[in-house]
């Protein structure tokens, strides 16, 4: 499955009705460590078939950015039924970024 980009008009439909758990990956093109996990992102995103694998650029959604108090990037939340289940700042191994979507 592809990733898919999220802007606060999909919001609502793409992330809290979603009938899976929900991976966002709140990012900006110039963020190194962005740069560096957005390949393991995808990669995740073409073999996790039971998650929803989201970006959100956070110079393009300022407000989505400050919904979940994003301070740095890159920053991961994984939202199941609506809510916040787990949530990390900082580049991370693909390892541990699977390990979140189990919480």
């Amino acid at each position: 499955m592809s990733v898919m980009h999220i802007h606060k008009d999909n919001f609502q439909e793409e992330v809290m009705n979603a009938d899976r758990p929900v991976l966002l990956d709140f990012w900006a093109s110039w963020c190194g460590p962005c740069q560096m996990l957005g390949p393991v992102i995808d990669q995740i995103a073409d073999e996790q078939d039971e998650v929803k694998i989201c970006k959100v650029n956070v110079d393009e959604q300022l407000e989505l950015a400050s919904q979940f108090g994003v301070m740095s990037i890159p920053t991961l939340v994984v939202m199941k039924e609506g809510k916040i289940t787990n949530k990390s700042v900082g580049a991370k191994p693909k390892e541990q970024i699977l390990a979140m979507l189990l919480v």
